[in-house]
């Protein structure tokens, strides 16, 4: 948000201070900890553009994940996505923070319809907008099995790219192979935004 510096500026605080923070702050509650980084990174995202009025609006999205052992807890702010592939299905786990987001949830607008709305990309929260910060999280830690695969990706791949390919993609690729194949897939299709994604495959338990 904020013109291409002032994203860029706003994405990298936020990456610094989310893992910093954690960091200081973990303990026996992962999902506290990740929503203590966020609201940190958000106060240091506005303490930034305050003090450097070329980038006033600035802000970012963001989805963290943290793994222990196969309990997966995360946090989430904008409408960067989460998704869990499962035995040829997809789940997102994240809810977009948009106003068209706003409209699916009430009915206005249906699911299958939201990613061609042309006012998909007017986000109603994201680190370093507003005063107040709304982070999601998972209520519990959701349980993850040897096989499952976590997709993290902005709308530069979601917008274009449906969950069903995703879902295929990502069964059928190992996690490098199916990054490169979605990010040339989007650039195909126009490569509206920024495209970036992460691929984690939960892979066995390690051996006594």
């Amino acid at each position: 948000m904020g013109g291409h510096e002032g994203g860029q500026e706003a994405s990298r605080l936020a990456v610094e201070t989310v893992r910093e923070v954690y960091d200081q702050a973990f303990h026996d509650d992962p999902q506290a900890a990740l929503v203590e980084s966020f609201a940190a990174a958000h106060a240091r995202i506005q303490d930034y553009a305050d003090r450097h009025p070329a980038f006033q609006g600035m802000g970012t999205t963001c989805t963290a994940l943290v793994l222990r052992g196969r309990q997966l807890y995360f946090a989430h702010v904008g409408d960067s996505r989460l998704y869990l592939v499962r035995d040829a299905s997809i789940l997102r786990l994240t809810r977009d923070h948009s106003y068209v987001g706003r409209l699916v949830e009430s009915g206005i607008v249906r699911a299958e319809d939201a990613e061609k709305h042309p006012q998909r990309h007017i986000l109603t929260a994201a680190l370093g907008a507003g005063r107040e910060l709304a982070v999601d999280s998972a209520q519990q830690s959701v349980a993850l099995l040897e096989g499952d695969d976590l997709l993290l990706c902005t709308d530069g791949l979601w917008s274009v790219v449906t969950e069903e390919e995703l879902e295929a993609t990502v069964s059928s690729n190992a996690p490098a192979e199916c990054c490169a194949a979605l990010v040339k897939l989007a650039r195909q299709r126009g490569g509206p935004d920024n495209i970036t994604l992460q691929v984690l495959r939960i892979g066995p338990d390690p051996q006594p």
